[in-house]
C-alpha cells in the first residue's frame, strides 16, 4: 500500500483543481498545469482536499498510486511558487548568455553551443550562475539536467557545470617522480 497515495492532498485557497477525461488540471496565480493520468487511479476532488484510490489491486496500479499523488502535489506547489534550479559554470573561458529564447554557451569546444529554451521556462545567466525557473517541476529538472550534461564537472580541476550545492569529488593528479 502506498503511504503517499493514502494521504489526503489539501487544496490551498486560490487554487482551482479539475479532473475530466483523464486530464488533471491545476490553475493558480502563477499559471496553469495539465497532465494526463491513466484511469487505473480514481481521483476524488472535494472542496478542500483530493483523495486518490486504486481501482484494481495489481502491482502496476499500486505503483501509479503514489506517483500520481506526488505529481498532483508538485503541480499544486508549482502554480503557487515556481521551482528554481541554479547551475554554476566554472572554468577559464567558459561563458553563458541568454539571447531571446536561446542559450549561447562557450564551453571550450571549437564551436558555440546553442540550446533553445523550452516554453514555460524562464532562464537567466549572470556571470557564471545560470538560473532556471518554471512552474513545472519535471520540465525544470529535465532541462537543467540536459544543460548540465553539455559539460559535466570533471574531477581533476572541477571545471564544468555543476548544481548549486553539489560537491565534486576531486581526484589527485599525476605524481611527479
Amino acid at each position: 500500500m502506498s503511504r503517499i497515495g493514502k494521504q489526503e492532498i489539501l487544496i490551498p485557497t486560490g487554487i482551482k483543481v479539475m479532473h475530466s477525461d483523464g486530464i488533471f488540471t491545476v490553475v493558480g496565480p502563477k499559471g496553469t498545469l495539465s497532465k494526463s493520468f491513466r484511469d487505473d487511479i480514481s481521483v476524488t476532488i472535494s472542496d478542500k482536499a483530493i483523495n486518490l484510490n486504486i481501482k484494481r489491486n495489481d502491482k502496476f496500479s499500486k505503483s501509479l498510486w503514489g506517483t500520481y499523488a506526488s505529481h498532483i502535489k508538485n503541480m499544486i506547489a508549482g502554480v503557487q511558487v515556481p521551482y528554481q534550479k541554479k547551475l554554476i559554470l566554472e572554468g577559464v573561458g567558459f561563458k553563458s548568455e541568454v539571447k531571446g529564447n536561446v542559450f549561447h554557451f562557450a564551453l571550450g569546444f571549437s564551436h558555440p553551443v546553442i540550446v533553445p529554451i523550452p516554453e514555460g521556462i524562464t532562464a537567466t545567466a549572470e556571470k557564471n550562475v545560470i538560473m532556471i525557473s518554471g512552474i513545472d517541476k519535471e520540465l525544470v529538472g529535465s532541462f537543467t539536467a540536459a544543460i548540465r550534461a553539455l559539460k559535466k564537472p570533471e574531477p581533476y580541476k572541477g571545471k564544468g557545470m555543476r548544481y548549486e550545492g553539489e560537491v565534486i569529488r576531486r581526484k589527485q593528479g599525476k605524481k611527479t617522480v
